[in-house]
């Protein structure tokens, strides 16, 4: 038997809604292996210009990034979805091992399977210099956003 992600596609709203929440949480955990059980085993990614597949190769990719991308934190925003698909807009905050601060924007392209597993990852992401004091993502970096912390749009990002 097949493992299952919910919520499946075909997504609704309502459902895109969690499912983009659920990455955001994920990615949160600074996690690979617990983020890497949201794809499917040959899950194929393109993230700016590295390609990526397979579960292993996330967990070796995420590894990689987290131990480079400091004190990450990350709000992703529902762009549009229809059958197995969903699209996203996102920033994330870190800080390099010199304390240089960068806000990352991006867009992905999501495709599920019909276990609700993602298939495909297509992101563009642009890196830009920060200040400290510029920062706008505050909360305890061990866990998710909070429910009540501003997302994208209220931040006009």
């Amino acid at each position: 038997m097949s493992e299952q992600r919910p919520p499946l596609p075909p997504f609704t709203h309502e459902t895109a809604v969690q499912k983009v929440r659920g990455a955001e949480d994920g990615w949160n955990s600074r996690s690979p292996e617990r983020v890497s059980l949201a794809y499917t085993i040959d899950s194929y990614w393109r993230n700016r210009a590295e390609f990526v597949e397979g579960r292993e190769a996330i967990v070796a990719f995420l590894t990689r990034k987290w131990n480079r991308e400091l004190d990450y934190r990350l709000i992703k925003e529902l762009w549009a979805f229809t059958d197995n698909r969903i699209a996203v807009r996102f920033a994330y905050e870190y800080h390099d091992d010199s304390g240089n601060w960068f806000r990352a924007y991006g867009n992905e392209n999501w495709e599920f399977d019909e276990n609700g597993l993602m298939q495909k990852r297509f992101a563009c992401i642009n890196d830009l210099p920060i200040k400290e004091s510029e920062r706008k993502f505050h909360w305890d970096r061990s866990g998710p956003r909070p429910a009540d912390h501003p997302g994208l749009s209220d931040l006009g990002l």
